[in-house]
């Protein structure tokens, strides 16, 4: 049940007053993010958004077996000397290796290393791969070399955009099931708003810092998905119940306003313990997962942001023009 005397409680923030500097803010994330979509779809051959890594296009997998220690920093300088040497999106990886059950094989660790398909007949593009790890690793031993077709890359490529699609219309289903559907389409609106941004971040990444993209990039957007619908329902759902007992005293503007107020410690406390466990992942996490913790934070940010200043702005500027419509009907009919 609402509280009564929630309209005497200091409010914070005027969400709906400050409307247009709210939305001017959105677009001003978002038009550069957009332009920059648009630009890396018109100009790659495949259309895609963002520069596609090796799990969508295709690549090689080389696997070193390790019988010293391996540590983080090695994994990262690793990395780093492929990229110099021109191997596209390289991706390695340290996994710990517990040997055959009941022998020991003396192998400590295996070093992973994905990058861009290597068609190597004189193997000398997998000695200077070999070469790169023995600066870091002593005596690196290849163990096994694996390959990824570009079909079987697009094929997750569809299915990771068919897993996108199931999931906006899962939740328009819902939120249309739970509230109504003009809440569900402003849903729909503010998740459209924060996968664009967080997509057309990395698409400005792609095109200046030649950033690509895996299968956890897919994962990282699902996530922020799920965290923003998240959010935004506990703010429509404040407004739902707040409107039902305090909309014959007040306007449907200040419920919003006083229902964005009463939320906001909520949202932003949350967020800000997500993001504290994200920001120790990403200054002190494997460099592998670094893409994926940074979409997850920019996720969060803007998410918290759009069901705050965004959705509840554009459900109380619905309701303004659906009633000015309403009236407009009145008194032509009258």
């Amino acid at each position: 049940m609402a509280n009564p005397n929630l309209m005497n409680q200091k409010q914070i923030i005027d969400v709906v007053k400050f409307r247009w500097l709210w939305l001017s803010i959105s677009a001003i994330l978002l038009i550069p993010c957009v332009a920059a979509i648009i630009y890396l779809m018109a100009t790659q051959a495949n259309h895609a958004p963002v520069k596609l890594g090796i799990d969508f296009t295709g690549g090689t997998i080389l696997q070193y077996a390790i019988k010293g220690d391996v540590t983080v920093s090695d994994v990262g300088k690793i990395r780093d000397d492929m990229m110099k040497e021109g191997f596209t999106t390289p991706i390695v990886q340290n996994i710990n290796n517990a040997g055959v059950e009941g022998q020991d094989n003396g192998i400590k660790n295996i070093i992973s290393v994905k990058t861009g398909f290597i068609e190597d007949k004189t193997g000398e593009t997998t000695n200077k791969v070999t070469n790169i790890v023995s600066k870091y690793v002593d005596s690196p031993e290849l163990v096994q070399t694996t390959s990824v077709g570009p079909s079987l890359g697009s094929e997750l490529l569809k299915n990771s955009m068919i897993a996108l699609l199931l999931a906006f219309i899962g939740i328009v289903i819902y939120i249309s099931l739970r509230f109504k559907t003009d809440y569900a389409l402003i849903t729909l609106l503010s998740l459209a708003h924060d996968a664009l941004f967080v997509i057309g971040v990395f698409a400005i990444m792609s095109i200046f810092s030649n950033v690509y993209v895996d299968a956890l990039f897919i994962t990282a957007v699902l996530t922020v998905v799920g965290f923003s619908v998240h959010d935004t329902i506990v703010v429509f759902d404040r407004v739902r119940e707040n409107n039902r007992f305090l909309a014959k005293k007040y306007t449907f503007n200040e419920i919003v306003n006083a229902s964005v107020n009463q939320t906001l410690a909520r949202s932003l406390n949350t967020s800000l313990t997500t993001l504290l466990t994200l920001g120790a992942l990403y200054f002190f996490g494997g460099s592998t997962t670094k893409e994926f913790i940074l979409a997850m934070i920019l996720g969060i940010i803007v998410g918290t942001y759009s069901s705050i200043f965004f959705a509840s702005v554009l459900l109380a500027w619905d309701k303004e023009i659906r009633d000015k419509r309403a009236a407009k009907r009145i008194t032509a009919n009258a």
